[in-house]
């Protein structure tokens, strides 16, 4: 992002995938200590910026320190090697942090932390607002937002006439095993943000997006609250993965089902 460094900065924290010293950017036997100072991740942050460091330097530099026996380079490449790659660490807990010796409570609730703006930051759309007059694209859209989320959430697209997102508000969230949700929440919305048609979408953190009877309850009150306020309900679909759907899409559209 243009125009400030200490975001270029936050940015390439999250996401970058620079090469790093070697080929996988590893500093597996390598000490902080046995680089020379201009070679330290700071001090190449200060003189070449943010870009020119590697994931594990990256990585290095928001851990801070590590630990008795386990430098912070190093800690920073085992963290990577657990997960392949920085991208992994977003769907890490709490607890995945914690269980590497040299990471705390502290440090892991800042990584969850950081991990949670990454998520948010590649949710939020750019440029033109989206088309979302199809589950695909619904789908598409969302998969940055629900990646790794181990609890169930209810989001509301309000959208305009040409079926153009106008805004996403997350309405619920809820617990590994349900988040209902009640229609005068999602209809306040739309009328706040003068929607003409609005689509419901909830995440199945399991995977598995085929509905469940509270799911198909909730849909049918939504389906009659829409009707009352008239105020299109396009679409509830529920979100899952392509993986754990046998069907193969990740995703159930109750338009699709022919239920809305």
């Amino acid at each position: 992002m243009p125009g400030s460094s200490g975001i270029s900065f936050s940015w390439k924290i999250i996401l970058n995938h620079t090469a790093g010293v070697d080929a996988r950017g590893s500093y597996s036997s390598l000490r902080l200590r046995d680089l020379a100072l201009g070679e330290r991740p700071q001090e190449r942050l200060e003189r070449f910026g943010a870009a020119a460091l590697s994931d594990t330097e990256l990585l290095a530099m928001l851990l801070r320190s590590g630990s008795r026996g386990m430098d912070v380079l190093a800690l920073a490449s085992r963290l990577i090697a657990e997960t392949g790659s920085l991208a992994g660490l977003i769907s890490w807990t709490e607890a995945d942090f914690r269980r590497l010796h040299g990471i705390g409570r502290v440090k892991a609730l800042q990584l969850v932390t950081v991990m949670e703006v990454a998520r948010r930051v590649l949710g939020q759309s750019q440029g033109e607002a989206p088309l979302l007059n199809r589950p695909e694209l619904i789908f598409a859209y969302f998969q940055p937002i629900v990646s790794g989320l181990a609890v169930e959430k209810l989001w509301v697209l309000c959208l305009n006439r040409k079926n153009r997102l106008i805004k996403r508000v997350e309405v619920t969230s809820g617990t590994a095993t349900g988040s209902l949700v009640h229609p005068r929440e999602v209809f306040r919305t739309a009328i706040r943000e003068a929607a003409t048609a609005v689509i419901c979408v909830h995440n199945h953190p399991s995977g598995d997006p085929a509905p469940s009877s509270a799911d198909l309850q909730v849909t049918r009150r939504l389906r009659e609250a829409a009707l009352a306020v008239d105020i299109e309900l396009t679409d509830h679909l529920i979100l899952g993965t392509k993986s754990a759907d046998p069907t193969g899409r990740g995703y159930y559209s109750f338009r699709e089902a022919g239920l809305l």
